[in-house]
Formats: C-alpha cells, sequence, structure tokens
C-alpha cells in the first residue's frame, strides 16, 4: 500500500503544476472550498507565477495521460470545478507525441506471441493517431483487408493505476471534511472515473462494446459502426476496418464534398437519443476526432473505450425531464426529480418547479447559437446546491456527451435547436414506452417473472438474511485510512505529515528551480 507521504508529494507536485497554469486560483477563491484544502493550495502554489487566465486544460494536459482523462471526466462537473474551468477543460485535447516505432512493434509481438508477418503483410510506422492511453497504425493484414491497428502504451496500465490510488486517497480526504465536499460525492467520482478508464486499458472491452453498439443500431440509417477483427484482437491490441472518410470537425471538406451539413447535425442528434434513450447504451466519447462522414453520408463513429449505460427506469426519467423542459411542463420536471429522489423529500415540489422555470423559459425556442444545452447544464448545477441534490454518477457520462454532441452540431449547422430536434423523437418514445399499453404489457411481463422466480427469491431471501438478521451490504467504496484518525500515536503521525508537507513542498520547488521535475 502506498504511504500517505507519498501521496502527498504527488499531490504537491501535481499542485505547482496546476499553479504554474493558474489554476488554483479558483478553488483557493471559492468559499465553499474547505479551509483546509485552502492551506494545501496556498503551499502548493507558494513561489510561481500565476498567468492572469487560468488555463485549466493546459495544466491537465502537463500532468500526463491520467490527468488527462481526469480533466476531461471533470469537464462535466461545473458543480465541483466551476463554470470557467468546466468549459476550459471541453477544450482538452487527448494527444501525446508518439511513441517510437520499434517499441510499439515489440508491444504487438508480445501481446500476439508470435511474429508479426504472420498477423500483418504491412503496418505504416508513422501513427495516424497518438493520444494518453494509445495510437493507432493503418495496416494490412496477411489476407487484404485494410485496418487500423490500435496499440496500447506500454506500461499505461501500470501507470494509471498508480495516479488513481492517489486520486482515491485525495478524494477520501476531501469528502471527509464534511460539508459541500461530502455532497458533491468526490470519492464516486473517483469510482467512475476508475470503472471508465478500466474500461479503456482491456481492448477487448472496447472491441467488445463497438460490437454491442453496431448490433444496437443496424436499423438507424446513416450510422455504423467498423467491424472489430477478432481475430488480431487482444487486451493490448485492437483491430478495425478502416474507415475512409471525412472528420466530420472538417466543415469545409464536408461542405466542399457536397453534403449537407443541417442533415448531418440533425442525425448526429437523434443517433445519441437512440443510442441513450432507447437503448441505454451509448458513445460516450463523440467528439470531433471520432467521428467521420462517408462520400455517401453515412457518419461513422469509432474509438469505444468510454461507453455509457443507463437503466430503463432512468431512461424513462430522463425522457420525461427532456419532454418536459422542451414544453415547459416544469411541474412534471420537478415530480420526477423527487420521484427519481435526486431532491431530498423535505423539499418543496412546488419549489423546485419554479427554480427549472427560471433555467428553462429563457432557453425555449431559441437555437444553440443563442442558448444551449451546456448553458442549461451549468443552470441546472447551480440550482442543486440550493436543494442539496448529491451528484447522481449514472448521468455524469450523458451529460457530457450531450454537450460534445451539441457542440458537433452546432459547427455542422449555426441555426439548429436541439429542442426541435429532439421533441418528437422523445415525445414517440414516451409515448411507446409510458403509454396505457405499454404499461399494461410492461405490468404483466413484471408480474409473470416474479411469480415464475418466487422460489428462487425465497431461496436468495434466506441466504441474505440468515436467522441472525440484518441487511445485506452495500458494494463498498475502497478503504482509504486517513491521515487524521488512528491511535493514540495519531498526534505524531500528523507532526509527521505536516513535516512531510513541508519538506515535500520545498523539495518540489526545489527540483522546479534546478530542472528535475520540469
Amino acid at each position: 500500500m502506498t504511504r500517505p507521504t507519498v501521496h502527498i508529494l504527488r499531490l504537491l507536485k501535481w499542485g505547482r503544476t496546476l499553479a504554474r497554469h493558474g489554476a488554483l486560483r479558483g478553488i483557493e477563491g471559492d468559499p465553499n472550498t474547505p479551509p483546509p484544502v485552502k492551506r494545501l493550495v496556498r503551499i502548493a502554489r507558494f513561489g510561481t507565477l500565476q498567468p492572469r487566465v487560468p488555463d485549466y486544460a493546459a495544466a491537465f494536459q502537463a500532468i500526463g495521460p491520467a490527468a488527462i482523462k481526469l480533466g476531461q471526466t471533470l469537464a462535466t462537473r461545473p458543480d465541483i470545478v466551476g463554470e470557467e474551468a468546466a468549459h476550459n477543460l471541453l477544450t482538452l485535447q487527448d494527444s501525446l507525441p508518439p511513441l517510437p516505432f520499434d517499441q510499439v512493434e515489440a508491444e504487438m509481438a508480445r501481446s500476439f506471441g508470435v511474429p508479426l508477418t504472420s498477423v500483418f503483410a504491412e503496418i505504416d510506422p508513422v501513427p495516424v493517431g497518438s493520444a494518453s492511453i494509445a495510437q493507432v497504425h493503418r495496416g494490412v493484414t496477411v489476407d487484404g483487408h485494410t485496418v487500423a491497428i490500435k496499440v496500447l502504451r506500454p506500461g499505461i496500465r501500470e501507470k494509471f493505476a498508480r495516479d488513481i490510488e492517489t486520486y482515491e486517497w485525495a478524494a477520501a480526504h476531501l469528502e471527509a471534511l464534511g460539508g459541500e465536499a461530502r455532497r458533491l460525492r468526490p470519492r464516486m467520482t473517483i469510482a467512475n472515473f476508475k470503472r471508465w478508464t478500466h474500461r479503456e486499458l482491456d481492448l477487448r472491452r472496447e472491441a467488445a462494446s463497438s460490437s454491442e453498439l453496431a448490433e444496437a443500431m443496424k436499423g438507424f440509417e446513416g450510422y455504423t459502426v467498423p467491424a472489430v477483427d477478432w481475430d488480431r484482437t487482444n487486451g493490448r491490441v485492437m483491430t478495425i476496418e478502416w474507415v475512409d472518410g471525412i472528420k466530420i470537425g472538417d466543415v469545409e471538406a464536408l461542405r466542399a464534398a457536397g453534403h449537407d451539413l443541417p442533415q448531418l447535425a440533425s442525425r448526429l442528434v437523434l443517433a445519441f437519443l437512440t443510442q441513450a434513450i432507447s437503448g441505454g447504451f451509448f458513445h460516450a466519447d463523440m467528439h470531433q476526432g471520432n467521428l467521420f462522414v462517408r462520400p455517401d453520408g453515412t457518419i461513422v463513429a469509432i474509438d469505444f473505450g468510454i461507453m455509457g449505460r443507463i437503466d430503463r427506469r432512468a431512461r424513462q426519467w430522463l425522457a420525461e425531464i427532456l419532454y418536459g423542459l422542451t414544453t415547459g411542463n416544469y411541474r412534471r420536471v420537478a415530480e420526477i426529480h423527487f420521484e427519481a429522489q435526486y431532491v431530498p423529500s423535505y423539499h418543496s415540489v412546488e419549489e423546485f418547479a419554479t427554480a427549472l422555470r427560471a433555467v428553462g423559459e429563457p432557453m425555449r425556442g431559441k437555437p444553440v447559437s443563442e442558448l444551449s444545452v451546456g448553458m442549461m447544464l451549468d443552470s441546472l448545477f447551480a440550482i442543486t446546491r440550493d436543494f442539496d441534490m448529491q451528484t447522481q454518477p449514472h448521468l455524469l457520462l450523458l451529460q457530457k456527451t450531450m454537450v460534445m454532441v451539441e457542440g458537433i452540431a452546432t459547427q455542422l449547422d449555426p441555426k439548429i435547436n436541439m429542442w426541435d430536434v429532439s421533441a418528437p423523437y422523445v415525445r414517440s418514445w414516451i409515448r411507446d414506452e409510458l403509454g396505457p399499453e405499454a404499461a399494461l404489457a410492461d405490468r404483466i411481463r413484471e408480474d409473470v417473472g416474479t411469480l415464475l422466480r418466487l422460489p428462487q427469491i425465497v431461496r436468495r431471501i434466506e441466504e441474505r438474511f440468515p436467522a441472525r438478521g440484518g441487511a445485506p451490504d452495500q458494494p463498498p467504496l475502497p478503504d482509504i485510512d486517513l491521515v487524521w484518525e488512528g491511535s493514540v500515536e495519531s498526534g505524531s503521525r500528523w507532526l509527521g505529515y505536516a513535516v512531510a508537507v513541508l519538506v515535500g513542498g520545498g523539495l518540489v520547488l526545489a527540483g522546479q528551480m534546478m530542472g528535475w521535475l520540469g
């Protein structure tokens, strides 16, 4: 287990990088920041020259691969990092200089356990893309198919594991301070981040996600997913069919090729809604580099390391919330928040409906060039504190993806109205899924299923609730020893950690001055 002093030194080093980019100023100035955190921030920034305008994206880029991924996650959390930081983090580009091809080639050979010449006839040594976790090369298989080969960077799993352990340690201490820090649930945020990155670090999981999404979207015309070459895919290497097309962010090239840009924008929005609301399984990394347009106008999606899932009940709530906001039925939107227990029951439904009206009314009927889903999310986050709403981790990826999709759709069609595009689809889905026929069918299916499962349910109850009684345990978060807890030695331990902070801060500062830490 990593010692607390190691976590503290890492945090100080990262903190000084953040400070050099002005990224600690907002934390220090926020009235909701706990005093102990402010004191640590002052230590971390001591002696640094901070720019007038903070650059959060550049700071996370400078810290390293795990920080890049964490920054992209925090871009969905203006309630934690503030609106200015969240907007800046949306510009965070997941790109790093490529590794020398001989290292990549050696990694591929180790993963397959056979000479690469028996797997690929040709591999272009110049990568077509290089990100924090992996890089991609164009290749040709021995049977003549042109493919894209994604290869994990050597040692990346170990580096992520080390950094995430420190994130968990820091989040546990932050949440233990109580108050606003506890309401924002930083431990849960890091737990979700850990789960997402673990999926990204196993390319078999990404290949499976790609295959599952391709199957789910078969009936959606004009949107496709490349086929996986399973014979040339393992935990560290993934091979898919090569995509020929124009990146969806290259608007001028799309226009020159004769594509209908407003139609592409609408199709992208509807593809996202189909995945998120109908299927409950959606591509959660829909940035411009992961979407291409083929000559026939088909949108092709790639890179399925980050996927989102929403259960059926949450999808019903989501659809009703979206439809209520588009139609101005704020009372129903408020009721859903209480039914879903997003808002504690001691608050007033009527007061919450009024707060929602203040968010929704200025945005209805306007194009995203004037007001946006992203702005709406920011406004919703602003009222969560007043109504003691805790973070809902299962919606974080959805919020992030909505902002991404909106950004691309706006580039393609600045006049697009996201509500006008979304409302007919959401209305149809609600009618089909929540109408009386659907409700009756669900009730019959549920009741019959319960009857058939009764013997099994009784056995499970006996197993989970033995004669001694007691409720089943909840899935635990990692156990973190807090530095201020312990035996009678806790006082001396605290002194030791305080000394470690001061000495560590001095070493970090000296290291920077001498060029050790860059």
